[in-house]
């Protein structure tokens, strides 16, 4: 049987990246209100930089386990992840095990972080998996779009492949909103049509958090 990701890991998750998003630079967060208070949500995020993850922890109002690949649990840092409450994913197939833990954390309503362009890349929503759609429309958990500005723009001084230390973030939570029709329908049409409003959904909220921060 397949554990549900502990809630209270994903809490010491966020006071550690609370700690360390606002030690080492210097996040601006609009909208975080909008996120729901309670119950199932899926934050939708934008993926141009590996410390995009670490950032949305650390300035999200809720504490969030996020879908991580499962690469990244190596050596310490895999026990590491679990503790704190993140869901390890093989992209490689259909992993049921990180499937049943994500849904779990919605079950137990929980709040579920997912990059639906499933890899690092433009960070602009170009391309997403039939996942997030899976996820919602199974779930019925609302979806809250976010964008990550700043973090891929110029590489550290000190630290290449970090940004630069004390540079500005911008963290833009957008309106929640559903991905299915009304329906409660799971089949492939379903999800293609449900995959399509949510890029529609992801790509304006993109385009209005560039704007509202003149990034």
């Amino acid at each position: 049987m397949t554990e549900t990701p502990s809630l209270k890991g994903a809490a010491i998750g966020r006071r550690i990246g609370i700690g360390l998003m606002y030690g080492l630079w210097r996040p601006r967060v609009l909208g975080a209100w909008k996120v729901p208070a309670a119950g199932p949500v899926i934050l939708a995020v934008n993926h141009s930089h590996n410390i995009d993850g670490p950032m949305l922890m650390g300035t999200a109002p809720r504490p969030v386990h996020f879908l991580i690949k499962k690469e990244a649990f190596v050596g310490p840092l895999g026990p590491f992840l679990e503790g704190i409450g993140q869901v390890k994913v093989d992209r490689t197939g259909t992993d049921r095990t990180a499937v049943t833990s994500a849904l779990g954390v919605l079950a137990d309503g929980g709040v579920l972080g997912i990059f639906p362009e499933g890899t690092r890349g433009e960070g602009d929503f170009a391309s997403l998996r039939a996942g997030l759609a899976y996820f919602a429309v199974r779930s019925g958990a609302a979806i809250v779009p976010v964008a990550v500005l700043g973090s891929s723009e110029r590489p550290g001084r000190l630290v290449k492949a970090l940004p630069p230390l004390r540079s500005r973030m911008d963290i833009v939570f957008g309106d929640p909103f559903r991905a299915g029709d009304g329906s409660g329908r799971r089949t492939r049409t379903a999800l293609d049509e449900a995959t399509v409003r949510i890029q529609d959904r992801l790509t304006a909220h993109l385009a209005e958090a560039r704007r509202l921060t003149g990034r």
